[in-house]
């Protein structure tokens, strides 16, 4: 394995350059891949990479179904090298050699990169590889036995505590630094020194002629190195001592040293070093001295001790103390590097808040070197010709367009979730228009105003003490065993009206939702008829939250806002009222003394209102849809706060009437559902919410099929793409997809770990790739010109996968309907 590149996605290629792209990644950390020939699903692969304190080199990997295996000069490598694979998530083979076995999530094999090995990984994957250096007797552990296929036994013992240490560094990866991994490399290597003394123990067999085997001999071999483990700290720790506590005699010990050519002293002195090269480059114990460190595991001369360890690593303790955690730049950057600070502990996996404040991971991505690599294929890329989008992409379709009509009723949405088994209200062809009502899930912040003799609105919030018409409100479980807070938790906050079934539709296709016309819903209530309301929720999910100057601190503050009807282009928006949010009791009685579950009744007697808010403000209106999407792949339900490749929460405000939006589609039918509608929203969305409005859109959903795409930029389209009449919109997200890239505990871990500069790289990513394949322009033209022409804003801060979008002006690419 190599240097430190943090971060890398196929995502961000052109299909064509993926594969290739891929593989070279995987080369730059001694690693090779194969594609099955059958597979057809899309490439997908990303890879985290760091280097520890000590030079080894941890990596985490995603990936759809591929096969990895050793490089062809892997022949030659260091013989103290070893190699650690654990897989996390996914199913496949194994193979070393002539053997083979299977291998599932949770297994972890040791292997040796001197030997041929091959992966074979026939599911989706998330795996942990980390190439060990300087691991000489670990290495000499593994190759004594008759096997080369070394396999942790993880289901007791040290060997299930090492499994559960490798999953906890993948949850916590991108925040890990080299002086983290270091403290963590010393630890796994004891880990598993012991992990295989377990073994060794369960299959001696206690023959009395075992000293002649050499599965035996390995068997003593690692119990000794264990019992070593557990007593470096002991000065006066004898080879007697040791034969005596497993029952051996001391030759027979020297002579298992003497079979990888060292001696029972000389290890006790290296794995002395070991421990004291990782205490001297920990910074929590950076109040004790050289000596006392020394002192610490076993040495007794701190004189020795220094020369011992500056011939084991050819630099002096002290010198090693003040350069260690140092990391070398990997590429210029502005601006003072950050400090490498511990990451803080958390609770173990599964066990988190779902909906928690967004922690940023200060990640990168880099991948140099591939122009000349893939010169001649972009070459072929310039020659297609560009299927323009908009109305010139129209698929042609036999069957005569119908007009659909969805009223917003409580059989006719579902709240705060996605999901690919949520039954279709109904089913249309490509070319089909489609009237579609939705909900604001903040209507009932002011009942009379929202929801009073609104009869699909009464029925979609209906809630008594008997029960509720719209039961689950978000991806939680139905019982709201987590927090008691309702069915669904909350984990997803959105009513969505649909889904709509597209025929015909297929995985690979791409599904266009031209948005013909927005209208906001009138009032019902006879005090305010013919006008329109929404509201404002400066919530504890905001950016804002923490950061208030007045008190109290913290706080919510609902505003609730009077919409014109959008007849004219300089309609606005003014506020009527705002009011502070007090604890709520919901009329199964349980108390919310924040926002935290979607739709509880405001008891109006309780609150203050304040008129006269924002008296000179005039907000312009822009209603748009935060909300668009396709059903996701993923078996579960989807929380419905975070976006990603199959749009959902994208919340630009650019996707309003006479926009048009492409997803890929996912799952058999598309099913498009549409919600989290808005009068107006600044691009961040900076409190937590818009001015939520409940509307009703007009939409012609067009199929394009992957037969007939083939070649264009839809063909490689993976993510959200949005069009208007004047401007190219590309969405870029934290994670493009991080139902995939954040494996089973995606839901809550996107909530930690998002970040605008991910967001940002990710858009510059999908903006030189949408530049390159559907313009034909080569890498150095798309960069010129995003650097000079392309802006880049921030869409949202608020929905755990932050968005950072790129906007495209077509008149810079000559588009006809356009002057320059």
């Amino acid at each position: 394995m190599a240097d430190n590149f943090n971060r890398f996605s196929t995502d961000a290629f052109p299909g064509e350059l993926r594969a290739a792209a891929w593989q070279q990644t995987l080369s730059r950390i001694g690693l090779a891949c194969d594609f099955p020939a059958a597979e057809r699903t899309p490439l997908h692969g990303c890879a985290s990479v760091s280097v520890s304190s000590h030079a080894s080199v941890f990596a985490k990997l995603h990936g759809s179904p591929q096969i990895l295996h050793s490089p062809q000069d892997a022949v030659g490598k260091r013989n103290d090298v070893v190699l650690i694979l654990a897989l996390l998530e996914g199913h496949g083979q194994v193979s070393v050699g002539p053997e083979s076995a299977t291998v599932d999530a949770g297994d972890i094999f040791l292997l040796n990169p001197q030997q041929d090995w091959r992966l074979d990984l026939r599911t989706a994957f998330t795996a942990i590889l980390v190439e060990l250096k300087e691991a000489g007797f670990l290495a000499r552990l593994m190759r004594t036995g008759s096997s080369d296929l070394n396999k942790v036994a993880t289901s007791f013992g040290t060997g299930g505590i090492s499994a559960d240490f490798l999953y906890s560094i993948g949850e916590h990866f991108d925040g890990l630094g080299p002086e983290d991994l270091g403290q963590m490399e010393a630890s796994l290597i004891s880990l598993l020194i012991a992990g295989m003394a377990r073994h060794a123990d369960a299959e001696d067999s206690g023959d009395g002629d075992a000293e002649h085997s050499t599965s035996v001999q390995l068997g003593h071999l690692r119990r000794v190195c264990r019992s070593i483990e557990n007593r470096l700290t002991d000065p006066d720790v004898s080879i007697g001592e040791i034969a005596r506590i497993e029952n051996l005699s001391a030759r027979y010990i020297q002579k298992l040293f003497a079979g990888g050519d060292t001696t029972f002293g000389e290890y006790v002195k290296k794995r002395r070093l070991d421990r004291c090269r990782n205490d001297l480059a920990n910074s929590a114990l950076k109040h004790l001295t050289i000596c006392e460190l020394c002192f610490r595991w076993g040495f007794n001369d701190a004189a020795n001790f220094s020369r011992a360890f500056n011939l084991e690593f050819g630099i002096s303790p002290k010198a090693y103390r003040s350069s260690a955690g140092k990391q070398v730049a990997l590429h210029l950057q502005r601006g003072r590097p950050a400090s490498n600070a511990a990451a803080t502990s958390e609770k173990r996996r599964n066990s988190r808040k779902t909906h928690g404040a967004p922690r940023v991971a200060h990640v990168d991505g880099v991948v140099d070197g591939l122009r000349d690599q893939f010169a001649s294929i972009l070459s072929e890329i310039a020659e297609h010709a560009h299927v323009p989008l908009g109305d010139e992409a129209v698929s042609t379709n036999s069957v005569q367009s119908k007009h659909h009509y969805i009223p917003v009723s409580d059989k006719t949405v579902h709240w705060g979730y996605f999901s690919k088994t949520i039954k279709p209200v109904v089913s249309v062809h490509s070319g089909d228009c489609v009237t579609i009502e939705t909900l604001t899930q903040h209507a009932y912040d002011d009942y009379e105003r929202m929801i009073k003799n609104d009869p699909g609105a009464e029925s979609v919030f209906h809630w008594d003490a008997n029960g509720k018409s719209v039961d689950r409100r978000g991806s939680g479980p139905i019982d709201g065993s987590i927090y008691g807070r309702g069915a669904g938790e909350g984990f997803g906050v959105h009513i969505c009206t649909g889904p709509v079934y597209v025929q015909d539709a297929e995985p690979g296709d791409v599904l266009e939702i031209r948005i013909l016309d927005i209208q906001t819903r009138p009032a019902a209530a006879e005090e305010y008829a013919g006008k329109s309301f929404g509201s404002n929720a400066a919530s504890w999910w905001g950016f804002h939250y923490h950061d208030l100057l007045t008190e109290p601190k913290p706080r919510e503050v609902v505003t609730i806002y009077e919409i014109e009807h959008p007849t004219h282009e300089h309609c606005c928006a003014k506020a009527v009222y705002n009011f502070r949010w007090t604890p709520q009791t919901d009329p199964f009685g349980v108390r919310h003394t924040t926002i935290d579950y979607p739709g509880i009744p405001v008891d109006h007697s309780s609150i203050v209102k304040n008129y006269g808010v924002l008296k000179n403000a005039r907000i312009p209106i822009r209603p748009h849809f935060g909300v668009m999407a396709v059903a996701p792949l993923l078996d579960d339900e989807v929380d419905s706060v975070p976006p990603g490749s199959f749009g959902g929460n994208l919340d630009n405000w650019r996707a309003a009437k006479g926009s048009t939006l492409f997803l890929p589609v996912a799952v058999p039918g598309a099913l498009f559902s549409v919600g989290d509608p808005h009068a107006s929203q600044g691009d961040s969305e900076l409190c937590g919410t818009a001015i939520e409005c409940s509307l009703t859109g007009e939409f012609q959903l067009v199929l394009h099929k992957k037969k007939d795409i083939a070649g264009t930029f839809l063909d490689d389209l993976d993510h959200p793409f949005l069009e208007s009449e004047t401007e190219w919109v590309i969405q870029g997200l934290s994670y493009a997809n991080h139902l995939v890239e954040l494996g089973a505990n995606a839901q809550a871990d996107i909530y930690k770990k998002a970040s605008l500069d991910m967001a940002m790289r990710d858009a510059f990513r999908k903006t030189r790739r949408y530049l390159m394949t559907a313009h034909g322009l080569n890498e150095d033209e798309a960069i010129s010109l995003i650097s000079v022409a392309v802006d880049f804003g921030i869409t949202q801060v608020v929905n755990g996968n932050w968005g950072v979008h790129a906007i495209i002006k077509k008149c810079i690419l000559g588009h006809p309907d356009e002057a320059i």
